[in-house]
């Protein structure tokens, strides 16, 4: 039984052959680093299957009148609680196709959850304090992930061979703000690819 056994996990393992991390650098055209870009990988043989989850809370906090983050990554299906921290009420909603939604005034210490059914962008702004802008990216794909300060992303145990790597950041001056280049993902080691983006920083440093 048990060689038969280990034969049938064999045959139902898929052959992917891993790679080492992919750590990609996004940077505007003058040089400096771009963050909370975010990198999604597509890989030719597709994603694995199974419920997507992420190291980072699914949260999008009202602080300080604020959105805390600014930009969330958020698997498709999943729901993102958005607490408010702040001494006033605040009414958040999003009118993005497809993951549109209101969540009427609510106070200090008090939280909301949206469930985000659709692939792609929702922005959010608060109808009391115009000032508040933030976004969520929804994805179907566990390679996901913003960058830092640095403008660096880093994904780890993608399979080798060719694959789609997307940018997308609110400000990026492409169609849907979204940027994709093809790369061939290594046997092994670390790939580094750079990718030069053109942003649109918005005027009075608001982010909008």
């Amino acid at each position: 039984m048990r060689p038969l056994l280990l034969f049938l996990l064999v045959v139902l393992t898929p052959t992917w052959a891993w790679a080492g991390d992919l750590v990609v650098t996004v940077r505007d055209a003058a040089g400096q680093p771009v963050q909370n870009a975010v990198v999604t990988v597509y890989p030719a043989g597709g994603a694995p299957k199974g419920p997507i989850r992420f190291a980072w809370p699914l949260t999008v906090a009202q602080q300080n009148i604020q959105f805390d983050p600014f930009v969330l990554v958020a698997p498709v299906g999943a729901a993102v609680s958005f607490p408010n921290r702040d001494k006033v009420q605040h009414h958040v909603y999003s009118f993005s196709a497809g993951n549109r939604f209101e969540l009427k005034l609510f106070g200090r210490d008090e939280s909301r959850s949206v469930t985000f059914k659709a692939v792609g962008v929702a922005a959010i702004g608060c109808n009391i304090h115009d000032q508040m802008v933030g976004y969520v990216k929804v994805v179907d794909t566990p390679f996901a992930i913003k960058t830092g300060a640095d403008g660096v992303a880093t994904l780890r145990g993608l399979p080798a061979g060719q694959a789609t790597i997307r940018v997308w950041h609110p400000w990026l001056r492409a169609p849907k703000n979204e940027a994709s280049m093809a790369f061939a993902l290594p046997a092994a080691g670390v790939a580094r690819p750079a990718i030069a983006v053109e942003i649109r920083r918005p005027a009075g440093g608001h982010m909008h």
